[in-house]
């Protein structure tokens, strides 16, 4: 089983918090930063802004890309997971993650799309990030704000 490409974005608002939605297939209290996979023949920065718009409907002329981290980052699903997510066909994710500024406003923000991904929404300090997300993903997220920080 490999690894499935996908892309990240990590969202700043004027204020330096980020943008994170509570997941609606959750069960848990767990928030994350919009993410998702690749299409075939799609770049990085395309699906990275059209996963931003099917999860959040913010357009890209909302969105300002700044950074792109200089490496993958990849994390591995809880074993009672594998085998179970994505057609069973990966044992996790490979994701290239990007920073970018926010240029809109709180009103250009609408999790209710065509499919929506989130229930709830809200502007969280980068620090508090990894305590958001589930576990398995915790380290992952300490090293996107740790690489971005500067930039925030």
């Amino acid at each position: 089983m490999g690894y499935r490409p996908c892309v990240g974005i990590m969202l700043v608002n004027t204020e330096g918090k980020v943008f994170v939605g509570q997941r609606l297939d959750n069960v848990v209290e767990a928030w994350q930063m919009p993410q998702g996979g690749i299409d075939e023949g799609e770049d990085a920065r395309t699906a990275a802004l059209r996963e931003l718009r099917e999860e959040t409907g913010i357009d890209r002329t909302h969105v300002d890309i700044i950074a792109k981290a200089k490496d993958e980052h990849f994390y591995d699903l809880p074993p009672e997971l594998i085998g179970k997510l994505w057609g069973g066909k990966y044992r996790g994710q490979r994701q290239y993650w990007f920073l970018a500024r926010f240029l809109g406003q709180d009103s250009d923000i609408d999790i209710a799309t065509d499919h929506p991904e989130f229930r709830a929404w809200k502007w969280a300090a980068p620090e508090t990030l990894p305590d958001l997300i589930v576990p398995f993903k915790r380290k992952l997220y300490r090293d996107i704000v740790q690489e971005f920080r500067a930039l925030i």
